[in-house]
């Protein structure tokens, strides 16, 4: 039937998307003042450490590799239990009025604040009181994202020892990229065809020498990897792997809407299923969701990489718009893409991917198999997803460490009253920062992701709720509009608090530790509301 395409579907998504760009975003800048003619912070304050104007194509390969990881797929597809088409709702829906608007106005917000953070942005309107409560929420869900991811990439490397191989090759190739363009003058273009190519030489050297480590072997690894990059400049690591990074992914997308184009799947997962797939209450299609969907639909975890890293690269406001609102319509087409793999896939074959390799394998399978069109073998097709993905969830990695980093310092950062200067101390060390943050993170992510992304999803969600709530505090105070934010912040504050409710008394009795993080974030993200209450309803400014 012509509704069960799965082409019908992709292609009747991304005319969806673009016109929502082109319409919905543009009125989103009208309305906010967007002005190219203002200078950035990356402009006024280039530091080249962390502050640096960026040409918009490299950024949106940082930004888009940042936000993307595994989550627009681990979501999508760990949600299809429901059926597609409640997926696909949440998708376009989440994407264009949720996600997009949160994304935007985050990385907005801090290009207007000197290129600071949320938990910044927050300082500054409601108080040190409301930026305490909320640093401390993002650091601790910026502590399961890292665990949750770190945990999906080193079993994708168990699964793909090949992919491992590739990966930490792709590593050195970005810090060889990253000293060629901004330290031995190569021409960024030049410099693009050749790490192209090198990639492809990683990836084929990848296919002859694979690494084959024990799964706690691989988190050991990529916790070492992730210091290291959270506290090197930008400019070495973690810009030059992101942006070359982006043409796998870019790859993978394009591979992914030609080999569905000729393949021409349908859709063997049931449009819908039940209200409640576990039959005991306990996993309702309320609120649990649009907590599993996640970075599929609305991500927090965005928040911070907009105005942590992303804001302070930007070279114009009038490319806002392309990295903020895009980048989050370019992942729900990943989605979407997610949702057509897992909804072809279907039946007794979607159970056992599931059981060996989660929903990474169950992708790879799906686009794999779309890519045998193109003349690709099976096996070299699936292997490609599987390292492209990998590759993602560990930018995700190291972006969020870095984040963690800052969040931390800021934490500990005490202003004199007099001077006005910062004073630092032991725990602001970058070093010392960021080691407590791998080592935390490190622990948690020795266990399964099933474990950890509920709690995840739950944390991630919540905390675009909270900075939904700081974008529309900062748009009244400067006297924008922010309706376009708060309808989005009710939502999400309903379904993720009812979400961690049921994550904590499902947990009490068998996982210790997610009982008591849904607890921490639970009421640090009520106390944090009530404190905005008067800033957001109000008529104080």
């Amino acid at each position: 039937m012509l509704f069960m395409s799965g082409l019908l579907l992709l292609v009747g998504s991304m005319v969806i998307f673009f016109v929502a760009y082109v319409t919905y975003g543009s009125w989103l800048c009208k309305k906010w003042g967007v002005d190219p003619t203002r200078k950035t912070p990356a402009e006024r304050l280039c530091d080249n450490v962390d502050y640096m104007p960026t040409r918009p194509a490299v950024l949106m390969g940082h930004h888009f590799s940042s936000i993307a990881g595994a989550g627009p797929i681990v979501g999508p597809i760990t949600a299809a239990v429901f059926g597609w088409v409640p997926v696909m709702l949440w998708i376009l829906i989440g994407s264009i009025f949720f996600g997009g608007v949160h994304d935007f106005g985050a990385l907005y917000s801090s290009i207007r604040f000197d290129g600071k953070t949320i938990g910044q942005i927050i300082d500054a309107t409601l108080g040190k009181s409301g930026k305490f409560l909320f640093s401390i929420f993002a650091y601790v869900t910026l502590l399961v994202v890292i665990a949750a991811f770190a945990n999906i990439v080193a079993a994708t490397f168990v699964a793909s020892p090949q992919a491992a191989t590739a990966s930490l090759l792709f590593i050195v190739l970005a810090v060889i990229f990253g000293f060629s363009v901004y330290r031995c003058g190569l021409s960024l273009g030049v410099g693009t065809v050749i790490g192209v190519i090198m990639l492809v030489v990683a990836i084929a050297l990848g296919n002859m020498y694979p690494l084959h480590l024990s799964k706690n072997v691989w988190v050991c690894v990529l916790m070492v990897y992730i210091f290291v990059a959270s506290i090197a400049p930008v400019w070495i690591l973690l810009q030059p792997r992101d942006y070359l990074n982006s043409f796998l992914l870019y790859a993978c997308i394009a591979f992914a809407l030609v080999g569905i184009a000729i393949y021409q799947p349908s859709m063997q997962l049931p449009a819908f299923t039940t209200f409640d797939p576990s039959g005991k209450g306990t996993n309702p299609m309320f609120p649990m969701l649009f907590v599993t969907v996640a970075c599929g639909a609305i991500s927090g975890f965005h928040s911070l990489v907009s105005s942590g890293t992303t804001s302070k690269q930007l070279d114009s406001e009038g490319n806002a718009k392309l990295i903020g609102y895009g980048s989050m319509l370019l992942e729900g087409v990943l989605a979407v893409v997610a949702v057509v793999a897992v909804g072809y896939v279907g039946g007794d074959k979607l159970t056992e991917l599931l059981k060996n390799g989660g929903p990474v394998n169950v992708f790879a399978d799906g686009v794999g198999t779309f890519m045998t069109k193109l003349g690709f073998s099976f096996g070299v097709a699936k292997g490609f997803v599987a390292l492209t993905i990998s590759a993602f969830a560990m930018t995700t990695l190291d972006t969020a460490t870095r984040l963690g980093r800052f969040i931390f310092q800021e934490l500990f950062t005490k202003v004199d009253p007099k001077t006005g200067e910062a004073q630092g101390n032991v725990l602001t060390n970058p070093f010392v920062a960021t080691l407590i943050t791998v080592v935390l993170s490190g622990y948690m992510s020795l266990g399964s992701y099933l474990t950890i992304w509920p709690i995840f999803g739950a944390a991630n969600q919540l905390l675009a709720a909270l900075s939904l709530l700081a974008v529309g505090v900062w748009l009244k105070s400067v006297g924008r509009d922010n309706l376009m934010v708060l309808i989005p912040m009710a939502f999400m504050f309903c379904v993720t608090l009812v979400a961690l409710a049921q994550i904590i008394f499902a947990n009490m009795a068998t996982h210790i530790i997610t009982a008591a993080l849904g607890s921490v974030l639970f009421i640090l993200a009520i106390a944090l509301f009530l404190e905005s209450r008067k800033y957001l309803f109000g008529g104080a400014k």
